[in-house]
């Protein structure tokens, strides 16, 4: 099969599809891989890099979408991405297209298979493919929120983790899945004072079991939630429902009775966000403030640490690049996991959630592959 990876164009967007390594082992299984110049030069995987792996470099995008049978990016395609695929060409990618009507409207009319790295599933019923960036964003996200609470950032002027005499900064956690969780890991290794909520029992069961007496894990109630809001310095939204709109946990009344100079950092926003008061943000301009309070909500936090990212989302993402590269149809049928991963094949949107979310018919994944 040809492969191709096009050079991200989303603003501050370094990562890139497949690092040096994954096209060794791609080119060596007998693909052919085709690399748009300088698609991961920003991050020190040079063509020169990609060459000795066995890669074609192009000089353009256009280029390498016309020749590939599979395009694999890292974030959504943008609209001109999307005007240059084609009928039945596979892209494996983020999506998020829940929240983004016009994205999904574009992929239906292009005839294109487009498959969403967050809905891939395992036997366990977790996200393999969103893992390490949720990881990545989580650990992040303290970060963003301990870097926008200094004064000069117009935050409170508050350390997260306190000193002898002061008290730490408290942190509120929403969702204890895999971002909540490596918040709470970052911010309680600081330091902080730290809440996290979350709507299931076993998962606060299991958090308290990987946090012992140093954090509060509380049930999430709109009660609860409007009790802890006020006293936080930074609040991280963390929420997640596969494929669908993250739900909307925080309205703009809540926002308002925060501290002045507190942060919020939505986590969720590639969904939609789950503060009534978040809009996406870029890493060029990451924060604005609604009521007093820094609202910090880049769609894609882990391009902030792209090589990092790129290496991390490689490790979990190669091994269904191959089952594809291999025979599509049939990884797609014998594995119901992968098959998870499909949204929209030729015209047709074949994920529940999705479909739901954004008001489209549904139709069955493995039924539109038969056909």
């Amino acid at each position: 099969m040809q492969i191709g990876v096009p050079k991200e164009v989303k603003n501050h967007e370094y990562r890139v599809g497949l690092t040096p390594d994954s096209v060794r082992e791609l080119v060596s299984a007998g693909h052919k891989v085709l690399v748009e110049q300088d698609a991961g030069a920003a991050i020190d995987f040079t063509d020169e890099h990609f060459r000795r792996a066995g890669a074609v470099i192009s000089s353009s995008a256009a280029e390498v979408f016309a020749r590939a049978d599979m395009i694999i990016k890292v974030k959504e395609p943008q609209p001109d991405e999307c005007r240059m695929l084609r009928t039945g060409q596979l892209l494996f990618t983020y999506l998020h297209l829940a929240a983004d009507p016009n994205q999904a409207s574009l992929l239906l009319k292009s005839g294109a298979i487009a498959m969403a790295y967050e809905t891939v599933t395992d036997d366990r019923g977790h996200l393999p493919l969103l893992a390490p960036m949720s990881e990545v964003a989580g650990r992040m996200a303290v970060q963003a929120g301990a870097h926008h609470l200094e004064k000069a950032q117009g935050g409170r002027g508050v350390l997260l983790g306190g000193v002898p005499g002061v008290a730490p900064a408290r942190v509120l956690i929403l969702g204890g899945g895999v971002v909540g969780s490596n918040a709470a890991g970052v911010a309680l290794g600081i330091g902080a004072d730290v809440t996290i909520m979350d709507r299931s029992v076993d998962r606060l069961r299991e958090l308290d079991r990987m946090f012992p007496e140093s954090m509060r894990c509380v049930y999430a109630t709109a009660a609860a939630i409007e009790s802890y809001l006020p006293e936080a310095d930074l609040v991280i939204g963390a929420v997640l429902l596969p494929g669908a709109s993250a739900p909307q946990l925080v309205t703009r009344e809540m926002v308002g009775r925060m501290k002045p100079g507190a942060v919020v950092v939505d986590v969720a926003i590639d969904q939609g966000g789950c503060f009534a008061t978040s809009r996406p943000t870029s890493h060029q301009d990451p924060t604005y403030v609604v009521d007093g309070v820094i609202h910090y909500c880049v769609a894609n936090m882990p391009g902030g640490v792209a090589r990092t990212a790129t290496q991390a989302l490689n490790n979990v993402t190669l091994p269904f690049v191959l089952q594809l590269a291999d025979n599509p149809v049939r990884a797609l049928l014998s594995n119901a996991h992968l098959r998870n991963g499909l949204n929209i094949h030729c015209g047709r949107v074949t994920h529940k959630a999705v479909a739901n979310s954004l008001g489209h018919d549904f139709t069955d994944a493995f039924e539109a592959l038969k056909k």
